[in-house]
């Protein structure tokens, strides 16, 4: 069921402040810059890098050429975010199971490269090229063998997205390159519409490095583009990395400081999703190698208020998170706490799939009764509150999934960890609320935070000062 979302997150030509990182487009050309200005074209997209003592202007880098300088606010605007779109297609070409022959009339008038992908009647399992060359239409079947896609036993695909941008470019085996996708009727081309708005990165531009995970759906791997550390999400399944574009979408919607940032998306063989490196990996895993030794008391604190910011900022976008758990706040190089794994985020509040729920996490009555909101994913931060001050340790211990439902239900609470302030562990309790209702909301469960922590840590005003609370990032 396609998700609505309303918040389209325009920006004025003036802002009062961007940010580090934010992303603009260029309104025009600026060709003839002043001594530390940069230069760029109408379209350019540019990321600001830091503040300016000149009045409306922004020290920014160049996405193309990876030149840094000077620009003013006013030749420039934030970069849109993309409309939630259930017709936004990966693969606008493909028309599913439909027959030669209406292949054939889809694909009139002839013209030569014209193109189309559907599924085999014939054969279920394997697809079907059909392209216009000379006034006729030729069909190559597309044969799935060993998890890959092959026309000619030669050249072999990871998936249809892969072979369409092989055959756009080399002719290989068949009788000319794929010059003209056939859209499928309804559907709009993702790819057109991350270029429009500036989403669309550039692959020659990207290095990969070495694999830094294995995820459900792919691998994500370190990297460099223009110059910046990224983390690249590989999805090479046409399903999946279509399922993963509305993930995409909601991400251009999301800047803040204690959110995983999306630079952009990367149409090659699948698709990838280009975010910022957070170098020390995810929350859970960080405790877990720690412990008391390193990490003390306050830096508990610091991750706990800096998940409840991002939490409070995804709140104030109605936006559900779902998936809420340690393991998916990733830290970066200044232990800076950042929420991931957007996969899960929805606007509506129905689950999907509830095979897939993670239950230690899950409210009582997200698992009864699929209905997630915001204070079910209060719910799960309580859960993560846990896991941070038992440094890391995996919640309702020696539980099966079904002991905890049952228990849970039943009015089973965990223990506070062991050496947990007292205030932090009512905060757990008011968060495991039975009632959704009476959860608090997190702009209300940072203001505990905040009050509470005065009491338990001396460096508690030192945290509001060096950026705990999220304001507008100025």
């Amino acid at each position: 069921r396609p998700a609505v979302l309303v918040w389209f997150g325009f920006s004025s030509s003036f802002p009062t402040c961007w940010a580090a990182g934010t992303q603009c487009v260029a309104k025009g050309d600026h060709r003839k810059p002043k001594p530390g200005e940069l230069v760029y074209h109408k379209g350019d997209i540019l990321t600001i890098v830091d503040t300016s003592t000149r009045k409306g202007y922004y020290k920014a880098r160049h996405n193309n050429t990876g030149e840094e300088g000077l620009i003013n606010s006013s030749g420039v605007r934030e970069r849109e975010a993309l409309r939630v779109d259930p017709s936004l297609s990966l693969m606008p070409w493909f028309h599913g199971k439909i027959s030669g022959p209406e292949a054939v009339s889809k694909l009139q008038p002839a013209e030569d490269g014209l193109f189309l992908v559907r599924e085999s009647i014939r054969h279920p399992g394997d697809y079907v090229l059909c392209v216009s060359v000379a006034g006729e239409v030729i069909h190559y079947r597309v044969i799935y063998q060993d998890n890959k896609l092959t026309i000619d036993n030669a050249q072999y695909f990871y998936n249809l997205i892969d072979m369409i941008e092989f055959y756009s470019n080399n002719k290989g085996s068949i009788a000319t390159t794929l010059l003209k996708p056939k859209q499928k009727h309804g559907t709009k081309s993702a790819e057109l519409e991350l270029s429009k708005t500036g989403w669309l990165l550039d692959i020659t531009k990207l290095t990969l490095g070495k694999n830094i995970g294995e995820g459900e759906f792919g691998a994500v791997y370190e990297g460099e583009y223009m110059g910046q550390r990224v983390a690249v999400k590989t999805i090479k399944c046409d399903v999946t990395a279509q399922a993963f574009l509305q993930e995409t979408t909601v991400m251009t919607k999301l800047q803040h400081k204690n959110l995983v940032r999306l630079l952009g998306v990367i149409l090659h063989k699948g698709l990838h999703i280009v975010t910022e490196l957070m170098s020390k990996g995810n929350l859970v895993n960080f405790l877990r190698t720690r412990g008391r030794s390193v990490v003390n008391s306050d830096q508990l604190l610091r991750f706990a208020l800096d998940v409840c910011d991002g939490m409070e900022y995804l709140e104030s976008k109605k936006l559900v998170h779902r998936d809420l758990a340690a393991r998916n706040v990733l830290l970066s190089d200044d232990n800076v706490a950042k929420i991931s794994d957007f996969g899960l985020t929805k606007v509506d509040s129905k689950a999907s799939d509830n095979a897939k729920l993670p239950v230690k996490w899950t409210a009582p009555e997200a698992l009864k009764k699929e209905k997630f909101s915001t204070k079910s994913d209060v719910w799960s931060y309580g859960v993560l509150l846990w896991e941070i001050f038992s440094y890391g340790r995996q919640p309702y211990p020696k539980m099966s999934l079904n002991e905890v439902k049952e228990r849970v239900e039943g009015g089973y609470r965990m223990e506070a960890p062991e050496d947990c302030p007292p205030g932090v562990y009512a905060l757990m309790r008011i968060c495991w609320e039975q009632d959704p209702r009476r959860r608090p909301a997190f702009h209300k469960l940072r203001e505990k935070l905040e009050r509470d922590m005065g009491k338990l840590s001396p460096r508690h005003e030192s945290l509001r000062q060096d950026g705990i609370r999220s304001g507008s990032g100025c």
